[in-house]
């Protein structure tokens, strides 16, 4: 019998700390450092490997991802060499997905054939805009012609490339992100990621709001008519949607996300990474520091970056399964949904589909066209008691 974990399968993510600049709207854990030993993070990073493949035993790795940060700044090397201590620890999946973040300067560009020979077999692009004035306002290093040159490199290098665009930016109308998301969709091969900007608290964006001097943001009503000419535009171009921001050619979904979405295993190293790993049928959430030296101090002399290992209660794990599973255009199992739920949940799912925002096809429970532009609203009346 599956464990239930292995409907989403088991994957790996590695954090990278650092970037060039903190761009203004981002609250990742990234920091800007002016030096960084490559050996000693390579390292601890292959120490926490170890630990980590002692805590899952044998099972089959099904993707990696280098996230960041910018993982596009470490040496080809030091990818090369994680990669192998990854082989040499877990059976990897024949179709093993391994996706590494990259800014779109030419120098990070000029490492992608050394990345590729070290093992990755995916690139994701942080593009964000294709035009300098915004690119500009987002506090991105490249300019829109780098990084078109950037992402030629990587189509010739990569078979399967992925990148990043930001729309409902400031002072952006709706025909400007029309004529932008058909350059993109020109540009692309087989996946894209289109996120609204949202203002979050603690970044540079974020006090700019509070203090009333972020100008030109979009109306909510702008925002929601974007998002509609988004999803018309890509289902055209014959890239829909398979999540709520992942649009894709069918076949050539992010394997690595979808393990998130789908509620399987993954490891997570590196400052601030967090995995959800289960050991004998009791799936357990990680943690890790968030602070780079701190992180590198705990492997170095107490032999773990991990501060915490806690086993989740059944309602915490069904609550992310809706949680992430929802966010997906298909989707999530009725019997795995059943498996977790309560009577209550019940009730509210029934609510739900009277009011057209989810429904039942096929054994599996998803949210309608209507449900899904409000999908946050939908999950809390969803998981109320």
């Amino acid at each position: 019998m599956l464990e239930d974990w292995q409907h989403g399968g088991f994957g790996l993510y590695i954090h990278w700390p650092f970037c060039q600049a903190k761009c203004p709207y981002c609250d990742f854990n990234s920091h800007v450092a002016s030096q960084i030993d490559q050996r000693r993070w390579l390292s601890s990073y292959l120490s926490e490997l170890d630990r980590v493949a002692s805590l899952t035993g044998p099972r089959i790795l099904d993707s990696v991802f280098f996230g960041g940060g910018t993982p596009s700044l470490m040496a080809p090397e030091t990818v090369a060499a994680i990669l192998e201590r990854v082989r040499r620890n877990w059976q990897t999946s024949n179709s093993l997905e391994v996706t590494l973040e990259a800014n779109p300067t030419s120098v990070e560009a000029g490492k992608f054939l050394g990345f590729k020979e070290g093992g990755v077999n995916r690139i994701s692009m942080g593009i964000q805009a294709l035009n300098d004035k915004d690119l500009k306002a987002l506090g991105r290093l490249h300019t829109a012609e780098e990084a078109q040159k950037a992402f030629r490199i990587a189509r010739e290098t990569f078979d399967r490339v992925s990148f990043d665009l930001i729309y409902a930016r400031q002072d952006q109308s709706l025909e400007e992100w029309k004529k932008e998301l058909g350059r993109a969709l020109e540009m692309a091969i087989d996946h894209l990621s289109l996120y609204q900007l949202t203002i979050e608290d603690g970044t540079a964006f974020g006090m700019r709001h509070a203090a009333g001097r972020l100008t030109g943001l979009p109306s909510e009503d702008l925002a929601a008519d974007m998002y509609e000419a988004t999803q018309e535009i890509c289902d055209k171009a014959g890239m829909p949607a398979y999540e709520v921001s992942n649009h894709a050619k069918p076949g050539e979904e992010s394997r690595h996300n979808l393990i998130y979405w789908k509620y399987g295993d993954y490891a997570g190293i590196g400052p601030g990474a967090h995995g959800r790993i289960t050991r004998e049928g009791v799936r357990h959430s990680t943690f890790s520091p968030l602070n780079p030296s701190k992180w590198l101090d705990l492997v170095e002399h107490k032999g773990s970056g991990q501060t915490e290992m806690e086993p989740l209660s059944r309602k915490d794990q069904f609550t992310e399964f809706v949680l992430m599973g929802l966010r997906l255009t298909e989707g999530i199992s009725q019997t795995r949904f059943n498996a977790f739920a309560d009577g209550p949940v019940h009730d509210n799912l029934e609510r739900l589909i009277e009011m057209r925002l989810l429904e039942i096809s096929l054994e599996r429970i998803r949210a309608t066209p209507e449900g899904r532009p409000i999908l946050n609203a939908v999950l809390t009346e969803l998981l109320s008691d």
